[in-house]
């Protein structure tokens, strides 16, 4: 089967992702000639890599401080927010967590904060309880 050519609206969600990256002052982005989107952070060095044809719609918000990011919704029911600085995400649910203390959204600097405090308890006298809560959290 032979590949399609991407849509106008592919495009157009394509072109907005990437002038917003181009604006941005964290995020860096490559087209790959695969036709894959690497959008680099610069805080930590994380990459997120996607096919645009993943992408099924791209929705331009405002935060509480009014500052623009963007929604990218995928194929697969997921979804990225772009920040000026960073790719957010929602964190999965899990059993027997309280998902209104976890935050709406995370971002790759929370997940490192959560594994040095796993860290941090492991090499203390830290309550069992209390480390698999924090592994509950990170995952």
């Amino acid at each position: 089967m032979g590949h399609s050519k991407p849509t106008t609206a592919a495009l157009s969600d394509l072109d907005t992702i990437l002038n917003y990256i181009d604006h941005s002052h964290g995020l860096r982005a490559h087209v790959a000639d695969n036709g894959k989107i690497q959008i680099h952070q610069e805080i930590d060095g994380k990459v997120f890599i996607f096919s645009s044809s993943d992408v099924t719609e791209v929705i331009s918000r405002t935060d509480a401080d009014a500052k623009p990011f963007l929604q990218v919704n995928f194929r697969s029911s997921s979804k990225v927010l772009l920040t000026n600085t960073l790719i957010g995400f929602k964190p999965t649910e899990s059993l027997g967590l309280d998902m209104s203390r976890i935050p709406k959204v995370v971002t790759t600097p929370d997940l490192m904060s959560v594994f040095e405090a796993i860290e941090e308890a492991l090499s203390s006298e830290t309550v069992d309880q209390e480390v698999e809560i924090l592994k509950k959290v990170y995952y």
